[in-house]
């Protein structure tokens, strides 16, 4: 039972410590809106997302002023699109479809514009990555990602490749608006088929046809409930955020339980993910630095975030039997407050980063490199995640934004959410090229035989 103490602490959380709800998403099956004619596919298509979440901003705003608990995002996430566009016709349509979409239910974002290839392309899935630069620069709220990679099929170097060239692409065709198409791009190995976080959700053909997923986050708590322990050893510090997860995560499973019931659906899962923001007082390095780490980036810095993310997941499993997502630590680089300081101070390198992603829940994300990378550049730097997460069975993922016109140590700026930073040094004196035009497929590792 709930006491005073407890009423307190919560209310302390959400108005001095940023802990917030960073998402509601509505997963929906687009299955059964499959036609020949991809005209008549995305009608269905707009008339079914509109039809089960034509009332999910309403009901976030409605239990954010009964609970008093922020809900920051509404969204939604549907199935690959490369299923349906292997029918035929332009994905294009889709694209606008679901665009036109996201404008009636007033969501911030729909994820999905997405491909499987880790094991390589059926019907569609070309065409539609082809299509993704494209798509993100005639849309706003339009997220796309493509899983080039597992452990169970290895690398799909062929569509590395090609992912390679679409992100460049992407930016080229953005780079008006600081190339923020790359933002909405995200290339997974190990993606996850309940993931409610932007850019790289998509609702998995083995989830049901509608659920409704919660993304908590509260970096800012965990810092908070730190800061209270200076000098405890390394064990009680795990003790300390093992507790506050459990706590965020029961907050979490309260507001997903409520949107459940209101809005008909099936409650799908809790993404204890430690999602940080731009503003100050909510960052994951600031965690890390917590900790004893002077500055992340410095030596130590993968410890601590290792330490970190297995704390939020004990944690989070204990508080709830719905788990799910990537639920972790993210280290996106210009959402985090701590992370951009300490990218600009020149501390966090790329490939220190890149350590961290071993030990992380996602991966390389939101970090800008120079406008002069070239595409197989950016393919080396998604196969090398890619080999981080195949190898170690777990999610990796890159979102790099090629800053179209700019040079490393200049900045680039989104604003909002997705914040701002400097662009980062990366390695263009040598060239991977002949490695990345070999393509081919990279074998599973052998820990992928487990059967």
């Amino acid at each position: 039972m709930l006491n005073i103490n407890d009423i307190m602490e919560t209310i302390s959380m959400i108005s001095e410590e940023n802990l917030d709800i960073r998402t509601i998403t509505m997963g929906i099956s687009l299955l059964d809106c499959a036609d020949s004619d991809a005209k008549r596919s995305a009608e269905k298509v707009y008339d079914k997302i509109t039809r089960l979440a034509g009332n999910l901003v309403k009901t976030g705003e409605d239990i954010e002023k009964q609970y008093g608990i922020p809900i920051i995002n509404k969204r939604i996430s549907v199935t690959p699109i490369a299923l349906l566009a292997a029918a035929g016709g332009d994905p294009i349509i889709y694209a606008k479809a679901l665009q036109k979409a996201a404008d009636a239910t007033g969501v911030n974002f729909i994820g999905g514009y997405s491909a499987l290839v880790h094991k390589g392309f059926s019907a569609g899935d070309k065409a539609l990555i082809q299509s993704i630069p494209e798509a993100l620069s005639i849309t706003e709220n339009i997220c796309s990602s493509v899983n080039i990679g597992s452990t169970k099929s290895g690398i799909n170097m062929d569509a590395v490749k090609l992912m390679g060239e679409v992100v460049r692409e992407t930016a080229e065709k953005t780079a008006d608006r600081d190339c923020i198409g790359c933002a909405k791009l995200v290339v997974f190995c190990n993606a996850v088929e309940d993931n409610p976080f932007m850019a790289g959700a998509f609702h998995g053909i083995g989830e049901p046809d509608c659920v409704v997923h919660v993304g908590v986050s509260g970096p800012g708590v965990v810092q908070a409930a730190l800061k209270k322990c200076p000098d405890g050893d390394l064990g009680a510090l795990a003790e300390i955020i093992k507790r506050t997860a459990f706590k965020i995560t029961r907050m979490g499973q309260l507001v997903g339980t409520e949107a459940s019931k209101r809005l008909g659906v099936p409650f799908g899962i809790v993404d204890l993910s430690l999602a940080p923001t731009p503003a100050v007082g909510d960052s994951v390095a600031h965690i890390l630095e917590e900790m004893g780490l002077e500055t992340c980036g410095i030596h130590g810095t993968t410890a601590a975030l290792a330490l970190l993310n297995d704390a939020v997941k004990k944690g989070g499993v204990m508080a709830s039997s719905s788990v799910g997502g990537l639920s972790g630590a993210f280290i996106p680089v210009t959402e985090d407050a701590g992370m951009i300081n300490a990218a600009r101070s020149g501390e966090l390198l790329l490939e220190k980063l890149e350590a961290m992603t071993a030990v992380c829940s996602v991966g390389l994300d939101m970090i800008a490199i120079p406008g002069e990378t070239p595409a197989e550049v950016i393919s080396a730097i998604i196969a090398d995640e890619a080999a981080i997460g195949m190898v170690n069975s777990k999610t990796t993922a890159v979102r790099v934004i090629p800053a179209i016109g700019k040079k490393a140590g200049e900045e680039l700026n989104f604003g909002g959410l997705l914040g701002s930073g400097p662009i980062m040094n990366v390695h263009l004196n040598k060239s991977p090229k002949k490695f990345i035009d070999r393509a081919g497929r990279i074998p599973a590792p052998l820990q992928s035989l487990k059967n």
